[in-house]
């Protein structure tokens, strides 16, 4: 089985239709709106009114006014409350794995977007056409036939911005005929970048783009497989990247692909 052709500086294609602005992109704004709400004002309080004389029963008695005070309700105008926010639409993908096979949608096993993260594309991610999986090996000449050998079935992306709009997220999945092409596949891929190492998964590869200054966007990419589906993980920074964050989001996905959830 022929090995894998060397990747040179691979990157990641950004097929979402996305333009994504420079290394300021990671820089964010945060923007609240103040609220005004209005409260009614009372009414002013109104003259006292007198209640008419009474005549006592003796005739000599002389007729006496008793003032009784009338004050009209008041109410407030009622509040606005701000209104809730959107909730996130329900995906409606299906998949499931069993024995290290995975049936359903590939886009199904993909890393969710984490709490606040905003995704970039369609929110469940998207197939990637044969051209699009060719970029992703700078079009090498035979990449197809390559991945054919491997029993190549089709793939899946997707991009987002963490909450923090820290960092760029791009995870890639590409589905192989068994559990052994993909970990062929895994074996055979190189880098030309720095090498760095991914905890709890001796299998793994990493790698890492230090920027010049730190005012410049570097990088980290991380690719396992798990099954029959071989995993990448690209992410860019502002500054020199932390492997943590790519260690984590590493064990994340390997467990999404393990357990199905």
């Amino acid at each position: 089985m022929p090995a894998p052709v060397p990747a040179s500086g691979r990157k990641l294609p950004r097929a979402v239709g996305v333009a994504l602005a420079t290394a300021g992109l990671l820089a964010v704004t945060a923007t609240s709106a103040a609220v005004t709400v209005a409260v009614g004002k009372p009414d002013p309080r109104p003259a006292v009114a007198a209640a008419p004389a009474t005549a006592l029963p003796s005739p000599s008695a002389t007729a006496t006014a008793s003032a009784v005070p009338t004050v009209a309700p008041t109410t407030a105008a009622p509040t606005t409350a701000a209104p809730a926010p959107a909730p996130r639409p329900t995906s409606t993908l299906k998949g499931s794995v069993s024995g290290g096979r995975h049936d359903g949608d590939l886009r199904y096993f993909l890393l969710p977007v984490p709490d606040g993260g905003e995704p970039y594309g369609p929110p469940d991610g998207m197939k990637m056409t044969d051209d699009e999986v060719a970029g992703l090996f700078d079009n090498q000449d035979g990449i197809m036939r390559i991945l054919g050998s491997y029993g190549y079935k089709d793939a899946a992306t997707r991009m987002y911005r963490t909450a923090d709009g820290k960092a760029e997220v791009t995870v890639t999945l590409l589905h192989f005929g068994s559990t052994s092409s993909a970990t062929e596949f895994v074996q055979g891929y190189t880098m030309k970048l720095d090498p760095i190492e991914i905890d709890g998964d001796p299998n793994a590869h990493g790698y890492v783009r230090k920027p010049k200054q730190q005012a410049y966007t570097g990088s980290m990419t991380g690719l396992s497989s798990q099954g029959d589906v071989q995993y990448t993980i690209d992410v860019d920074v502002k500054g020199t990247p932390d492997k943590a964050l790519l260690n984590e989001l590493m064990k994340r996905q390997r467990e999404r692909l393990s357990s199905g959830g």
